[in-house]
């Protein structure tokens, strides 16, 4: 079946959304256990090719467990298990056809905390690529070059590729870990909470940076700060906690999902106008 088939499928499928053709992400009552105990709950939502999805909503609420079922992640977590169906192209991600390992060269991801290795920042660029079979210098030179370019690092650090990627600042190290992610050439740029250990002239290079690199790859972010969300997404998802009936814990719950600037300024539920005005959360 061809992805533009099984994306059809899926939109047949999703009752809470319309899915468009450009859709490179669906999600279709997705339901996440930590032994037992259900993080989130029922969630049915999309991701668009070549743009900016913002994950906001309260501390607890899911968006980090969502955004790491999209790269299953969360397989790397004891007792946690994924009902529902996430779909890449229409391919089911946790059905017996998707392999982790290309899930996550396809799907990449850059984390809160900059984490590049104790390495050159040369090396750390080239290992990506450097696993996945180019070993060649002369391969590997243009790709930690374009990387670094797209990354708006290049002019920055190269003339000190062989130093060590532990002396650049944050906001260097975590566009370092945006480059090495790119360097595999991923179609999806999986990004959680990526500024909020960096100043606000760092964090305002990294915005910046999403919107050029949004033409070339998908990114789907999560961030507490909705003025953050606001200025560089083109699409949001609000979440919140709900008290399940069965024990009393709270479960994360998606409550709209919509084009940013409709969810920020005309929103349809109650619970995202409360949120968004400071009301609560």
């Amino acid at each position: 079946m061809s992805p533009e088939a099984r994306i059809d499928e899926d939109a047949a499928a999703l009752d809470h959304a319309v899915v468009p053709a450009d859709a490179v992400l669906t999600t279709d009552h997705l339901d996440v256990w930590y032994g037992s105990f259900r993080a989130v709950r029922d969630v049915t939502m999309y991701v668009k090719s070549s743009g900016i999805t913002a994950l906001i909503g309260p501390s607890g609420c899911g968006k980090s467990t969502v955004l790491r079922c999209f790269n299953r992640m969360n397989d790397l977590i004891p007792g946690a298990r994924v009902d529902g169906r996430v779909a890449y192209h229409g391919i089911d991600l946790y059905g017996p056809e998707a392999d982790p390992g290309e899930v996550r060269r396809r799907i990449g991801m850059v984390f809160q905390k900059p984490n590049p290795f104790p390495k050159s920042i040369y090396d750390n660029v080239a290992y990506g690529p450097r696993v996945n079979g180019t070993k060649k210098k002369a391969d590997l030179d243009p790709i930690v070059e374009k990387s670094l370019r797209d990354a708006a690092l290049w002019d920055e650090v190269k003339d000190r590729l062989k130093a060590s990627a532990l002396g650049l600042s944050g906001g260097q190290q975590q566009r370092l870990c945006i480059a090495r992610s790119i360097a595999i050439q991923p179609e999806i740029l999986l990004m959680d909470e990526p500024c909020s250990a960096l100043d606000p002239i760092a964090t305002a290079r990294i915005e910046d940076l999403m919107q050029e690199i949004k033409r070339e790859y998908t990114i789907v972010i999560v961030t507490h700060n909705m003025q953050q969300a606001a200025r560089v997404s083109d699409s949001t998802a609000f979440f919140t906690t709900e008290t399940s009936g069965e024990d009393d814990r709270r479960t994360g719950v998606l409550v709209e999902f919509n084009s940013t600037q409709k969810l920020f300024s005309r929103p349809d539920d109650p619970r995202t106008e409360a949120y968004i005005t400071g009301r609560f959360g």
